[in-house]
């Protein structure tokens, strides 16, 4: 029989409320174009995976399709529970504890160690271990210590030319400093390394009457009680589901935020509209323990979040695609039309620098309403 050296591994996801099957592989030209046969196969930048449709169909069509090719590894897809609304962040210990094969370069114990030492978030721990394990598959055959800059250009070289977002090559940059300048304590070492141009792309913002259609053609008080609060606080989505019930101090009308992004913490501003609609909710809802959770207890998701703001968007026939973030910009922009200092708005927002504040004064109708168009004029 012959030896099969390449292997698949399923595992299950849920994306945009809809199971999916994750593929993750090392990348190979044979499975990448046997799996562009597949039925509209995808890619997760979230996941670091191509995934299809979880139907009995496409899995029957994966072990046909990879017969004889590649091994398919199903361990943890037919062993784990195949859904949950929300999948779960990946923490350390599970790079640690993976099933470690031959053929793939695995990220070094030290790196993970440093990684946790220095308490980074749970996503970005996924973005560079994902990032840091293809880049050194990519040179597998070399020593890391061996690695210098004209190997690195030659992957992101790879990069641009298979269309990967300047975001994905950014990450792969940070990845690769990190091992070398933090784990290996060798500062500067890929300091001349070039990075994509940062792109300066406009927030997207809705109007006021639109955050108000939302909020008022939104039944549901929870679902309510979310919008409103993302608008009204600015706060992240991640920074929203992490809020728990001793976090609203309605004495001061201020909300606690901890381990922000960046570990940081601060305080925002608290609504008494919001907070009249707060207690409404926690009548009716009994949170425990975190401000909004699950059926089932515990954090509310994440998709579940986006996805109710997607819905009360469309009920208010607005065109523009909203999400979490667009009610964070939308508030920063608001606060800016009304006259508030961006100092201030800096802080409410927890921007490390003032620059990344400004851009809302090129999205404020502030200014732009107090010029005459000359054609109004002829």
């Amino acid at each position: 029989m012959k030896h099969i050296s390449k292997n698949i591994t399923l595992k299950h996801l849920m994306i945009d409320q809809q199971k999916m099957i994750g593929l993750q592989f090392y990348p190979d030209k044979i499975i990448q174009a046997l799996i562009k046969e597949l039925p509209n196969p995808r890619w997760s930048s979230q996941y670091g995976m191509v995934y299809i449709v979880n139907t009995k169909r496409n899995l029957d069509l994966i072990f046909n399709k990879f017969k004889g090719v590649a091994w398919i590894n199903t361990n943890t897809f037919f062993k784990d529970k195949p859904l949950s609304n929300d999948n779960k962040a990946i923490d350390i210990n599970y790079y640690r504890n993976r099933e470690k094969s031959d053929n793939f370069r695995f990220c070094p114990d030290t790196y993970l160690l440093k990684l946790e030492l220095k308490k980074y978030a749970p996503n970005t721990v996924r973005a560079y271990v994902n990032a840091f394990e293809t880049f050194i598959n990519y040179h597998k055959t070399k020593p890391l210590i061996e690695i210098n800059e004209n190997d690195i250009r030659q992957y992101l070289q790879y990069m641009i030319n298979n269309n990967k977002s300047d975001s994905a090559i950014n990450i792969a940059v940070n990845s690769i400093k990190f091992y070398f300048e933090i784990v290996l304590d060798m500062p500067n070492r890929f300091y001349q390394i070039e990075r994509p141009r940062k792109k300066e792309k406009l927030p997207v913002v809705i109007s006021k009457q639109e955050v108000k259609s939302m909020i008022n053609l939104t039944t549901n008080i929870k679902h309510r009680a979310i919008i409103s609060l993302l608008y009204s606080s600015g706060m992240r989505r991640g920074e929203l589901l992490n809020l728990k019930l001793t976090d609203i101090d309605s004495k001061r009308m201020l909300i606690k935020i901890h381990d922000a992004k960046g570990g940081k913490s601060r305080i925002t501003l608290l609504s008494k509209n919001i907070l009249d609609e707060l207690r409404t909710y926690f009548k009716e809802y009994h949170p425990k323990t975190y401000l909004f959770e699950g059926q089932k207890g515990g954090k509310y998701g994440a998709n579940s979040t986006l996805k109710l703001v997607k819905m009360a968007a469309k009920r208010a026939n607005i065109e523009t695609e909203v999400t979490p973030h667009v009610l964070r910009h939308s508030f920063a922009t608001h606060l800016i039309e009304s006259g508030t200092s961006i100092r201030f708005i800096q802080q409410l927002l927890g921007h490390n620098s003032i620059k990344t504040t400004e851009i809302y004064t090129n999205v404020s109708t502030t200014y732009f309403n107090e010029i005459k168009n000359p054609l109004d004029e002829l």
